[in-house]
């Protein structure tokens, strides 16, 4: 064999494309390995760096502290003005052993009993009828004193309550001051005219006679899920519809009402039983449901007394 041959024999053959890729991944591998080893060296935080892939931070914003919200609760002294009130009237000078006198001093000290004579009637009832807060514990207490004669007086009590409600005193002598003015009533809005032998009035009067005398259910009366009990004892035999008045003018519609048609009213009602005849007032709101009217709401004055209108 000639050495020509024999060299071209011995040279490798030239790389392919492949192989060329080949050498390239390699290459990357290998410098992978370096950089990894070379975090391990360099510690924890340097490895975790080198491995993972970047990553959005997000700072958590600095806690806010909570808002502390003080209340001031002031108690209304008006129950310990009555009791006072009452105890001091039923008192006289020169007869402190009595258990009125001895309650009148311990919740005014300072305050002299009335020096009245030993047939001085006491009154009937001591209601408080207004209160009044001066400062933020100074109150002045509107009681009325009524009389078996029929006198009605009106006595100021000064009273000083702790911010808690825990501790009241009395910290002056009553004084007689005129009564309340009587409020302008406003224009009723009770101004539709039901008739009485429609059927929201055979209602009205039914559910009432129920709910006061005794005679029939009260449930059947109700919208559904409206709960009511009825007065018990019965107070009353009989109960008549005097008048219905209504806001709306739906009340006074003589055809069937549509479902859902809501109506509030004014039922003036005589009551009877065994002492005379009893002049009442209550408010009503019905429901109209499947052609005929549901009890949602019972109100005397503001103060619901049902579930309310549904």
């Amino acid at each position: 064999m000639s050495r020509v041959k024999q060299s071209r024999e011995e040279q490798p053959p030239p790389p392919t494309a492949a192989d060329a890729r080949l050498q390239q991944m390699r290459r990357r591998v290998h410098l992978g390995r370096l950089g990894v080893w070379a975090a391990v060296a360099a510690g924890p935080i340097a490895l975790a760096v080198a491995v993972a892939t970047p990553a959005t931070v997000v700072r958590a914003a600095p806690a806010t502290k909570p808002t502390t919200v003080k209340t001031t609760v002031s108690a209304n002294p008006s129950g310990y003005a009555t009791v006072f009130l009452s105890a001091w009237l039923r008192s006289r000078a020169g007869a402190e052993s009595t258990a009125q006198a001895r309650l009148a001093q311990s919740m005014a000290p300072d305050v002299d009993l009335p020096g009245t004579a030993d047939a001085q009637p006491g009154p009937e009832s001591v209601v408080a009828v207004r209160s009044a807060q001066q400062t933020g514990t100074a109150w002045s207490v509107t009681v009325a004193a009524q009389y078996a004669d029929g006198r009605l007086r009106y006595f100021a009590v000064p009273v000083v309550a702790d911010s808690g409600g825990a501790s009241f005193t009395v910290t002056g002598a009553p004084a007689v001051v005129a009564g309340p003015a009587r409020a302008e009533e406003g224009p009723s809005p009770y101004t539709v005219t039901v008739p009485t032998d429609s059927d929201l009035s055979a209602t009205a009067g039914e559910f009432l006679t129920a709910y006061l005398t005794g005679a029939g259910e009260v449930d059947r009366y109700l919208s559904p899920g409206v709960a009511l009990s009825p007065v018990s004892p019965a107070p009353y035999q009989m109960l008549t519809v005097q008048q219905l008045l209504a806001i709306e003018e739906a009340a006074a519609d003589e055809s069937a009402p549509a479902d859902g048609t809501r109506v509030r009213v004014m039922a003036q009602v005589e009551a009877r039983d065994r002492a005379g005849r009893w002049p009442l007032a209550y408010e009503l709101t019905l429901k109209a449901r499947s052609g005929r009217w549901d009890i949602t709401a019972l109100q005397t004055g503001t103060t619901a007394q049902a579930g309310g209108a549904r």
